[in-house]
């Protein structure tokens, strides 16, 4: 997916950041929350309180608290896949940290398109910074930008730190530059193979899965497979491996949307975001063959010769 701004766009967008950031009180900037906590207990509520505690009039809103424990990849694809939807200014909390209270860093990062980006420096930026740019990254001053009362919570920076900060500059109630001293202008990134032409196919991994509804979401995207000159109803060989080991291969018909195929069947397609995705129309495509998702997984395809 590429970036939605470009050129004069980000720093218009920029701009616009910062006069929405600098308007004490003025609760126009939505807080947008994302952790692996789940919601069978009191975490996620906390957070909000404390956003609550900064300013009652602060739009908070949920990503999601299903990102699966500990899995900082599926936190950053979640980001990639919501952030660019959201108005320039909009402050992002993301809480998957299993290495909270050790040396990780506690940062907000900038992006060019004007949205902010809190937590901690563990990866979780790697797409959001690819696809949006980085403009600036700043360390959390956490001596002065912490919750009052907390400097003995180790384990509960989601609460303590990062919604605090969050909400402080969603509200206005205190400005980046001030957050804390300014990095080098990069991130942590977690490694992950980029998709590419091989030969008469293409290659790719499956970052994501769709987990309502099963459908295989590949890295592969649209521009990349224009390059095959496809036709919808051709069909393509479709090969997904674990570790080199193949889970799943056969062919799969190419088609513009579920109900172009009969139920049950399964079809290549271009989903939200503009990457290939491999479904079942009215089916769980990974559950009928085992598919997940991650760095281990990979994707190739080929036209099958009529």
């Amino acid at each position: 997916m590429t970036a939605v701004f470009s050129g004069r766009r980000w720093q218009g967008a920029a701009a616009w950041a910062g006069l929405a950031l600098a308007t004490l009180g003025a609760a126009e900037v939505p807080l947008v929350l994302q952790t692996d906590f789940g919601l069978k207990d009191g975490a996620v509520a906390a957070m909000r309180g404390v956003a609550a505690g900064v300013s009652v009039r602060l739009p908070v809103h949920d990503l999601s608290h299903d990102i699966t424990p500990f899995n900082v990849w599926e936190a950053a694809y979640r980001l990639k896949q919501a952030a660019p939807f959201w108005p320039a200014g909009t402050v992002f909390v993301s809480v998957v940290d299993p290495g909270v209270g050790t040396a990780r860093k506690s940062v907000v990062l900038r992006t060019k398109s004007g949205h902010f980006f809190v937590g901690p420096d563990n990866g979780t930026w790697t797409l959001v910074a690819e696809d949006l740019g980085i403009a600036a990254v700043r360390e959390i001053d956490e001596t002065k930008h912490r919750r009052a009362g907390s400097e003995r919570s180790y384990t509960f920076h989601g609460r303590d730190i990062f919604a605090f900060v969050g909400a402080r500059l969603a509200a206005g109630a205190v400005r980046y530059e001030d957050v804390g001293p300014l990095q080098e202008a990069r991130v942590v990134t977690l490694a992950y193979a980029r998709p590419r032409r091989d030969g008469a196919g293409l290659v790719g991994t499956v970052p994501a899965l769709d987990p309502q509804f099963g459908n295989v979401w590949t890295n592969i995207d649209d521009t990349l497979f224009a390059k095959l000159a496809p036709k919808v109803g051709e069909r393509f060989r479709v090969v997904i491996a674990r570790r080199g080991e193949t889970v799943f291969d056969g062919a799969v018909p190419y088609a513009k949307t579920f109900g172009d195929v009969p139920e049950r069947a399964p079809l290549l397609y271009v989903n939200s975001l503009l990457n290939l995705a491999i479904a079942l129309n009215q089916g769980d495509f990974a559950r009928t063959h085992g598919i997940g998702s991650g760095a281990e997984w990979s994707v190739r395809l080929e036209r099958i010769s009529p």
